[in-house]
């Protein structure tokens, strides 16, 4: 109804958007008991309980709405001729039901409409139902609710049509009978020891070092694999974790799609995709669990298999293993078999923001994503296939957090195409739907953003190539200070430190562990605990490093070229949107910092030199990052965005006892742990210090 107001207020024809088919789709899914990506809690039991869950709670609400449906329809056939429409729907229903059919029926003498509804009701697949008959799939249920709109317009209750069976129409479009669809996600170097596990038991020369084998061996044994059926060992045969783990949970899925065919299942996710033998390596272990199926073709799999491409190397490796990818019989297959209605393939890809930016920084990650998206768009177009990216954005500017309809009008061109996926993580959650006005705030402005992003697309929007190479130089130079500071001596002893990393690694409040294979650098900590820890201690270095170093060294080698990026960046219709989502996040973020709360924590770190040396660096970079920035803005800051300012000046006195305390604890606590050999002390020290960290958290309202 909001929609069609506005729609109506714009002046624009209300036929475009009648009915419900004609409006905007929004559907769910979800990886709470499916994303299992180092986590030993996520079972292959937690993800059957989950799609229980689901498939239940979704029955229920569509079982509600129908009651309340069933209440509006008081028409009576005294009163209301019955269109010969609904007679026959209502007849076919009934017969199908049996004894159920004929008590829905009896409910409602009289009221032809509501014995209709009751009749819907009756053939919901619930679990307590004695129907003989049940509906196969939401769709089906969907066409019956059609059929009850249509007869509505032909008896003249249009109104009733509109108001009272377009929403559950809408309702069940939504969530279907699974609610929500279900990930599952899983590392690639799983993967790669769950098969090492597999080929072990068949036998295989040289089976332990599968993970190390190079590619074009990898190959040819994945080929030959897919070309028979025959899986590499009888399940009851496998001992090893990894392969357990993989064929336990794709067996799940097996199961529930043979028993409730695809509704609630998501896609099959793998984390860190490096080559195309990372894909196909999913295609064989779901061989062995019995997801694979066949038709005349040859073998395919009615899951969609998703890469998750994450660092910068991966990103730019990403165009030439799509290339690969697609042209491999078994996942052209698979596409031929999910085609839409009217035969379009769709590859979804999922591109990750968190990794990106811990491994390169805001530009280079911001940037990378950007050319990854429209390199990929292209190679799939060669292909005759239609990218749908998965865009997994964190809850923090560190992990491509922003205001969602900037973020998509920010998009590249030709990448929406009517339809996108993204996560809503962390915090984001409750601050974005912890009631129904914000809630459908936020739904709209995504809604309304990716319509936008689509009819702009449609008329062949692009980006202009003078701004495109200036980014292009913006990423090397950024990157080239982002990883300088990284890879200084000292720096990971600095940041273990100077944060409250080990304090965050001791919670467990975490998705999964802080590390892949604890190991203590830099590249084997997750994204979410690096943003979190430079967050708590104010440094937001993820959210604003490089992008001072960056801009300056442009300006001062072209500065042509900068005068021509801050032109794009200003308040006017030539505004550049992907140039004015990253410089406004590094704003925010860098606002956000506190020189005088970081010098606090590093006043942690025991080494009197390093932590000067580091210090120095970090301040220099803020430093110049301001003073740049400020050169774009037009002035300070603080003046030019006094709404953020205002929200930071509110928090930042209150955060100041907290930062305080936090760091007093963290002494005593780490001091504990060096000298306390049982380490009473230091366990009872912990509890107060995740509780000042999470008060920390509430205030800033991001964590990692």
């Amino acid at each position: 109804s909001r929609l069609r107001s506005a729609w109506l207020r714009a002046g624009y024809d209300p036929e475009l958007i009648a009915g419900p088919d004609r409006l905007p789709q929004l559907r769910f899914g979800d990886w709470v008991g499916g994303d299992r990506d180092g986590h030993p809690g996520v079972t292959a039991d937690v993800t059957g309980e989950t799609l229980h869950l689901f498939r239940q709670s979704a029955l229920k609400l569509i079982d509600t709405s129908l009651s309340q449906l069933a209440s509006s329809l008081s028409l009576s056939e005294r009163r209301q001729p019955t269109p010969p429409l609904l007679e026959e729907h209502r007849a076919k229903l009934a017969a199908l039901l049996g004894e159920a059919g004929h008590e829905a029926i009896a409910r409602s003498p009289e009221e032809p409409w509501r014995q209709y509804v009751n009749l819907l009701r009756a053939a919901l697949p619930m679990a307590d139902s004695t129907a003989r008959w049940h509906f196969a799939s939401s769709d089906d249920l969907v066409a019956a609710l059609r059929a009850l709109h249509q007869a509505l317009l032909q008896g003249g209750a249009p109104r009733l049509a509109r108001v009272d069976v377009e929403p559950v129409i809408l309702l069940v479009k939504t969530f279907g009978f699974g609610l929500a669809s279900l990930d599952i996600r899983q590392n690639s170097a799983f993967h790669d020891r769950a098969l090492a596990q597999l080929l072990a038991c068949a036998g295989i020369e040289d089976a332990a070092s599968y993970p190390e084998w190079p590619n074009d061996r990898r190959r040819r044994l994945l080929e030959d694999e897919l070309a028979t059926r025959r899986p590499f060992s009888s399940s009851k045969d496998v001992e090893g974790h990894e392969a357990r783990a993989v064929l336990d949970v794709y067996q799940v899925l097996a199961r529930h799609r043979a028993r409730h065919g695809s509704e609630g299942l998501g896609a099959l996710i793998i984390s860190m995709t490096r080559s195309v033998e990372d894909l196909l390596a999913v295609y064989v272990l779901a061989r062995d669990s019995g997801l694979l199926e066949r038709n005349a073709q040859g073998v395919y799999c009615p899951l969609e298999v998703v890469p998750l491409f994450e660092t910068i190397d991966d990103l730019r490796r990403a165009p030439a293993i799509i290339d690969e990818y697609l042209a491999h019989p078994v996942v052209r297959r698979s596409l031929d078999v999910r085609a839409g209605p009217h035969g379009q393939r769709v590859l979804q890809v999922m591109i990750g923001y968190s990794d990106s930016g811990k491994d390169g920084g805001i530009v280079a990650s911001t940037w990378s994503l950007n050319r990854v998206q429209c390199q990929l768009t292209g190679v799939a177009a060669r292909h005759g296939i239609r990218i749908r990216f998965f865009h997994g954005r964190g809850g923090t500017i560190g992990r491509g957090a922003g205001p969602t309809h900037r973020f998509v009008r920010a998009l590249p061109p030709g990448t929406v195409g009517g339809d996108l996926r993204l996560t809503e993580q962390g915090e984001t959650i409750s601050q974005k739907y912890a009631n129904v006005v914000t809630a459908a705030h936020h739904l709209e402005l995504l809604t309304a953003g990716v319509f936008s992003a689509s009819v702009a697309d449609q008329s062949g929007r692009s980006d202009p190539p003078e701004l495109v190479a200036i980014m292009d130089r913006l990423t090397d130079r950024s990157l080239t200070a982002y990883r300088t500071l990284l890879e200084t001596e000292g720096f990971v002893d600095f940041f273990a430190q100077a944060t409250p990393l080990d304090a965050i690694e001791s919670s467990r409040i975490g998705s999964r562990p802080a590390r892949r294979s604890g190991k203590r650098t830099i590249g084997d900590l997750r994204a979410i605990p690096w943003v979190f820890a430079w967050n708590q201690a104010r440094f937001v270095i993820p959210g604003w490093y490089g992008v001072g170093s960056a801009l300056r060294t442009l300006q001062q080698d072209a500065p042509g070229d900068f005068a021509t990026l801050v032109a794009a960046k200003q308040d006017t219709p030539a505004r550049w949107a992907p140039l004015h989502y990253l410089i406004s996040n590094a704003a925010t973020a860098l606002m956000t910092s506190s020189a005088e709360v970081m010098e606090r924590y590093a006043g942690l770190v025991e080494d009197r030199v390093l932590r000067e040396r580091l210090l120095t660096q970090i301040l220099a970079e803020r430093a110049t990052t301001r003073s740049v920035l400020e050169e774009i803005y037009g002035g300070p800051l603080a003046e030019k965005r006094p709404h953020i300012q205002r929200f930071i000046d509110r928090r930042h006195q209150a955060l100041i006892p907290l930062h305080n305390h936090q760091i007093r604890l963290l002494r005593r606590w780490r001091t504990a742990l060096a000298n306390d050999q049982h380490g009473k002390e230091a366990q009872d020290l912990l509890p107060q210090l995740l509780m000042s960290i999470n008060a920390i958290a509430s205030g800033l309202g991001s964590t990692g």
